[in-house]
């Protein structure tokens, strides 16, 4: 998982000198960050990135806190003492020594024009909550691996950065050039705010770049920030799927959907972690529901409704800004890991804590006995496309990118795949599912291969009402449920296009056009190395298997049918799960009856005169059912 913070230049860098490197605690006043990091037993944080030999830094030596004050503090150079003092002593001006310590524009000009300068941006890189439980209550093996695929991961992402996104722009955004070298400095945090396990890197990406100028020479400028934001998602997936899968290859581990928010994408958790022990480590939680269930109350006192998606999204970051609590003093991670290991063992006793890694081995066992490590890039590429389709309507590379990272990891439960299949999946769903929406203008600059933007033909579902559980008022469905619907009616045509039943002696000759297209599908065959999806989703599926898939499609993308608790109309849900299922009690016991009642009609009786001609019409034409999204109340 991966967020992003910006550091400015008023009082934000001094928070991340005086606390982030600090282990995310209170420095003491007039105490050296060095001395502090030593006393605190915190380690230091560390320069990465390509850009560093501009600088005169190395990869992995020390981040003092001079250095941070220069660069995210300043803008200028991190050895910017000793260039100012030999410049002075060869008889250069105060102001003329100091200018040219600066990197890029100088800060004063920014705020001059009344503007607030961005110094960096603060990637915070942090794996799953089970994998802060493994990390914290595991070996000492256990533990270096998973600390060496933290570090891993974190590298792979900045490196995707670097080559893929990095970009410097000049005159109002009519220069570009692309800039492959940033400078990183990243301070490793061990806990949370509470003092639980919460293994997680603060990677403060300095927005400051190098390009060649007209005359060949190299020239600092800003990072374009407002491109490193949009790719956040597509780098964060790909730090969750490379971590997870060496961690898993490594120790023989696998993993399973852990639903968090009701309707939204479930996260990849390490099979055989208890539920208990994910609560135990994520300790915010609970405070944060409830804090959310006041605030969805206050929404709904002050507009009448429900909050929708995007209010829902809003009032979940409120809670968290609300419950977050104060800075705590740092400890050593000895000190950590002992207390982790006492609490856990005091909670849930030895048997649960000791047998941890041998229980999350055992589920990965059998879970990889089952699940084939190949990947149908077809229906892959279905799916991709249908839920970045349903979920934003219209789309660019970035968005089916990452949500082909996070197909993978659901598909493969941590196993191994071959390099750049990510990129192979994205390259068939856009090239076979989606069509392209921008229009390259005359006369202006053509826009980037990643700056075009996409739509497809898949059919949404309409929206539907799912019940609430535990006291919970109903919602709307989301935007992911209604994308996997939408998912799984074009991957059903695939599997059954590709095994056509036999036909009958009775069957029809099918017409031209739906033979071309049942041929287009049956040629889409999958690439040679990826074979098949997983057990359940072979490419050849028996009659049973389209008819089960068939079903179970009709079910999710019919909700007018009113099954299992849902519906398309709002207006037919009272305030409580109890009134709704007493209301579809009720309805079927009327239809029942009516049901029973015209079973006893004599079935021979005489021609019905022009009244009950009538009446039988108006009757009829109230027992159709009613079309798409229209939701006419409980069916029978």
């Amino acid at each position: 998982m991966l967020s992003v913070a910006k550091v400015q230049r008023r009082n934000s860098w001094r928070y991340y000198v005086r606390g982030v490197a600090f282990g995310d605690g209170r420095r003491p006043v007039g105490q050296a960050l060095k001395d502090a990091q030593e006393m605190a037993g915190l380690s230091h944080g560390r320069w990465m990135g390509r850009g560093l030999a501009a600088l005169g830094l190395t990869r992995g030596a020390e981040v003092s806190e001079r250095q941070l004050e220069l660069l995210f503090g300043e803008g200028r150079h991190p050895d910017a003492d000793r260039i100012e003092r030999g410049l002075l002593d060869d008889g250069a001006d105060a102001a003329t020594a100091r200018r040219a310590t600066v990197l890029g524009q100088p800060i004063e000009e920014i705020e001059a024009r009344n503007q607030t300068p961005l110094l960096a941006l603060d990637f915070t890189f942090r794996p799953q909550a089970s994998l802060h439980v493994l990390w914290a209550l595991g070996d000492d093996h256990t533990r270096r691996i998973i600390e060496q695929a933290h570090e891993r991961a974190v590298a792979t992402a900045l490196r995707w950065v670097e080559d893929e996104v990095a970009e410097t722009r000049w005159a109002s955004g009519r220069g570009r050039a692309k800039t492959p070298a940033l400078v990183v400095a990243a301070f490793r945090h061990f806990d949370n705010r509470d003092g639980f396990p919460l293994l997680h890197d603060h990677c403060l990406v300095l927005n400051r770049v190098q390009r060649p100028d007209d005359g060949g020479e190299p020239k600092w400028g800003a990072l374009d920030t407002v491109r490193l934001y949009r790719h956040v998602v597509a780098a964060g997936t790909l730090y969750t799927l490379t971590m997870t899968t060496e961690v898993c290859e490594e120790l023989g581990l696998a993993t399973v959907p852990r639903e968090v928010t009701p309707g939204l994408r479930p996260v990849m958790e390490i099979a055989g972690v208890d539920s208990k022990l994910i609560d135990w480590s994520s300790t915010r939680r609970q405070r944060i529901e409830d804090a959310l269930e006041g605030l969805t109350y206050k929404f709904a006192q002050e507009h009448g409704r429900l909050p929708g998606e995007k209010a829902r999204h809003g009032i979940g970051w409120q809670a968290a800004q609300d419950t977050r609590p104060e800075k705590k003093t740092p400890r050593p991670l000895k000190q950590l890991l002992a207390w982790w290991k006492a609490s856990a063992l005091w909670r849930f006793g030895q048997r649960m804590v000791d047998g941890l890694l041998e229980r999350c081995r055992a589920a990965g066992a059998a879970i990889r006995a089952r699940v084939v490590p190949h990947v149908d890039v077809v229906l892959a590429a279905v799916d991709v496309a249908a839920v970045v389709s349903t979920v934003r309507g219209r789309f660019s590379r970035r968005h089916v990118l990452a949500e082909a990272r996070r197909h993978l990891l659901e598909t493969l439960r941590g196993q191994a795949f071959p390099r750049g299949l990510d990129s192979t999946i994205t390259d068939r769903a856009l090239s076979g599912h989606g069509r392209q929406f921008t229009v390259p203008q005359p006369g202006r600059r053509t826009p980037a291969a990643d700056q075009l933007f996409y739509t497809a033909d898949f059919a949404e579902p309409a929206p539907w009402w799912i019940a609430g559980a535990d006291g919970k008022p109903p919602r709307e469905s989301s935007r992911y449920e209604r994308a996997r619907v939408a998912s799984l009616a074009v991957r059903n045509a695939i599997r059954a296009a590709r095994t056509p039943p036999a036909a009958g002696p009775d069957d029809a000759p099918a017409t031209t056009a739906n033979a071309a297209h049942t041929e287009a599908l049956r040629d889409q065959a999958s690439d040679t190395p990826h074979a098949v999806d997983h057990q359940g989703r072979d490419g050849a599926l028996t009659a049973a298997q389209r008819a089960a898939a068939v079903h179970a499609h009709q079910q999710a993308a019919m909700p007018e049918l009113y099954m299992e608790g849902r519906t398309t109309d709002p207006a037919t849900w009272l305030r409580t799960p109890e009134n709704l299922e007493r209301l579809a009690a009720l309805t079927r016991a009327a239809n029942a009856r009516r049901r029973a009642f015209e079973d006893r009609e004599a079935p021979g009786a005489g021609a019905a005169g022009p009244v009950d001609q009538h009446r039988q019409e108006h009757e009829q034409q109230h027992r159709q059912q009613p079309g798409q999204g229209q939701g006419r109340g409980f069916q029978p």
